[in-house]
């Protein structure tokens, strides 16, 4: 038995390795999250980015010049994010910190490497508008490389986007192929768009939730436990009830109506205006 549910931990630790991060852990509102945004979750935050600021090294032992072997250190260079990262689209790059030596005894200095960021006007043909966007060379160098922007954001995994701004046109473009409101206008610029980039259409309820922080997950799930929980009145669900049973029971309906009104006018009007008499 323990056996048997070891191989069903390893096995779900492979399909859906989200579910061990300790956040969506516990009985908190961020565990009933739906199971795709957990795993869009673990792509954007935990899963490793291309290489961007060194190259990796194939392989692990290595021939040296002199002819010594060496073992290959695959060592990923940490970098840091800063909030200005998520109000433009670097297109991978960040913020290096390391050392540097100006003579060789001299005491090394701290130093930060900071990539060049320029503003440009960027077209998107799916949400048909211009933007300015803070980017990179290098963010400029992979939309030409994917033919695009929108072929550049679509295409391009949530680890390598990192931006949350980035994140969100994504979310704003699956919406609109999602829901096919991109060019009402131009049916056939519409049709043209939805064929190109079938293979990122994807139901409404992922779209609706792709691209969000924690913080934004948690409030919209929150939002749709308290609409699902809303106390409904005895009259609502008594009203309901008397309207199931007419009809599985196929009571006429006009027959009730005529019922009620010949007993109403039957009744003497002087009791009408009794005000201690029945109503």
């Amino acid at each position: 038995m323990s056996a048997h549910m070891s191989a069903a931990v390893r096995r779900e630790a492979l399909t859906k390795p989200w579910n061990a991060l300790q956040i969506f852990q516990g009985k908190n509102i961020l565990s009933r999250l739906p199971e795709h945004y957990k795993k869009f979750y673990w792509e954007w935050q935990k899963t490793p980015k291309a290489p961007v600021h060194y190259v990796p090294e194939e392989g692990n032992w290595k021939r040296e010049p002199n002819g010594e072997i060496k073992p290959v250190q695959k060592i990923c260079i940490k970098f840091l994010q800063p909030k200005e990262i998520h109000e433009g689209i670097w297109g991978g790059e960040a913020i290096i910190k390391g050392f540097y030596k100006r003579k060789q005894y001299v005491r090394r200095m701290p130093r930060y490497w900071v990539p060049t960021l320029k503003e440009t006007s960027i077209y998107s043909e799916i949400l048909d508008r211009y933007m300015n966007i803070v980017v990179t060379e290098r963010t400029l160098s992979l939309i030409d490389e994917h033919y695009g922007f929108d072929n550049y954001i679509l295409n391009t995994p949530p680890a390598d986007l990192m931006s949350e701004l980035a994140l969100k046109l994504r979310r704003e473009m699956l919406l609109s192929l999602a829901q096919g409101t991109l060019y009402s206008d131009n049916p056939g610029k519409k049709e043209d768009l939805l064929n190109k980039y079938c293979n990122h259409i994807i139901p409404i309820e992922e779209a609706e939730w792709f691209g969000l922080t924690i913080k934004e997950a948690a409030t919209k799930q929150k939002n749709i436990e308290a609409q699902a929980n809303v106390p409904v009145p005895l009259k609502e669900s008594f009203r309901q009830e008397f309207v199931e049973y007419l009809k599985t029971n196929k009571v006429d309906m006009d027959e009730i109506k005529g019922e009620i009104s010949s007993s109403t006018s039957g009744s003497n009007w002087i009791s009408s205006l009794n005000p201690f008499g029945k109503k």
